[in-house]
């Protein structure tokens, strides 16, 4: 590793410290004021989740896929603690995501972001080739 630091990348809900990535993910402009036990349940509910740790086991980052495991998978929730960017934490997370045994066969993935193309277009993402063809219901989020 060429960080300034060592980490590792654990994956599995058990791993995840979820009072820390709760923590983070309610700051985050995709997910403000998100309640632990909506991180909890979206972390059940997905096909991984990923974590990076320092060395003395505190997590710094967090990033997890929604999948069929098939044939599409979306990458959501990737989050780096605000003193530990820049160094590829991010990239390395994503990067273990896509190359996954649990996840091999996808063939499609996704992801959406606001201001980090660059980061993800060294991953192999493009901008969708058919932007059209995309359609969404957004619903109002519930009362906090």
């Amino acid at each position: 590793m060429d960080n300034k630091f060592k980490y590792s990348i654990k994956y599995g809900f058990d791993e995840m410290d979820f009072d820390k990535v709760s923590d983070m993910l309610k700051d985050a402009y995709w997910s403000l004021g998100i309640k632990k036990s909506e991180v909890i349940k979206s972390a059940q509910n997905s096909a991984l989740l990923v974590g990076a740790f320092t060395e003395e086991n505190k997590q710094i980052a967090y990033a997890r896929a929604i999948s069929d495991k098939t044939r599409f998978a979306y990458v959501l929730d990737v989050f780096v603690d605000e003193k530990h960017r820049k160094q590829g934490i991010g990239q390395a997370m994503v990067k273990y995501i896509l190359n996954h045994p649990e996840l091999k066969d996808v063939y499609q993935w996704t992801l959406i972001t606001k201001d980090a193309h660059g980061v993800y277009e060294k991953l192999g993402f493009n901008v969708l080739s058919r932007p059209k063809d995309w359609m969404e219901i957004r619903n109002t989020r519930p009362e906090r």
